[in-house]
């Protein structure tokens, strides 16, 4: 009977940590789910916290490897955002292409990582970095120069060949909002006008 006892003990210490874990993580869902349809005031929100992280680096005069390691994988995403889901290459080497005529079957563009991933990994990667400039191991000294143009050239030549990839394949990563069918007005819905 004691040893049900203290494991009884020790199963109520734990148990209000999983809850409020539990609880926290159950909210922190709700609350995301409910900023997906509001894309815009996510990204002025992602901005800002992008904001505090360059006036935190700025004011401190250092992490510059920390801020040099978040643009890359900022640029990583970026990759995953701006590619098709499947990779055009592999699907030429199956015969099936991407659409080139008017006649071929239309396909939707789909992004390897969609916005909202997209979203919540760069905002969940400048908050990473805010909390890494409060710990001094995470600051290397680091002639900064050099990491903000081997950087650079890294973003150049890497949308340089996301961008040919594009032209090769014909697909633009964007959509400017639904397409809707306005069709043609018929001449019997614009005679019935006339006739009353």
């Amino acid at each position: 009977m004691e040893g049900g006892g203290i494991g009884g003990d020790a199963a109520s210490t734990v148990s209000p940590i999983a809850k409020w874990r539990d609880d926290f993580s159950r909210k922190f869902q709700y609350y995301l789910d409910r900023s997906t349809p509001h894309a815009v005031e996510r990204w002025i929100g992602t901005l800002v916290a992008a904001f505090i992280y360059v006036l935190r680096v700025y004011f401190v005069q250092g992490f510059y490897v920390v801020s040099y390691g978040l643009g890359i994988y900022i640029l990583n995403l970026l990759i995953g955002f701006l590619s098709p889901k499947v990779d055009p290459e592999l699907e030429a080497l199956d015969g099936a292409n991407l659409p080139t005529k008017g006649s071929d079957e239309f396909k939707p563009f789909i992004r390897r990582l969609p916005e909202f991933k997209f979203w919540y990994a760069i905002t969940k990667a400048f908050c990473v970095a805010f909390l890494m400039t409060f710990f001094s191991m995470f600051d290397v000294p680091v002639f900064w120069p050099i990491l903000l143009c081997y950087w650079i050239v890294l973003f150049v030549l890497t949308m340089k060949r996301q961008i040919l990839h594009m032209m090769k394949y014909k697909y633009i990563p964007f959509s400017f909002g639904k397409q809707k069918y306005t069709g043609k007005k018929s001449s019997a819905s614009s005679s019935g006008l006339s006739r009353d």
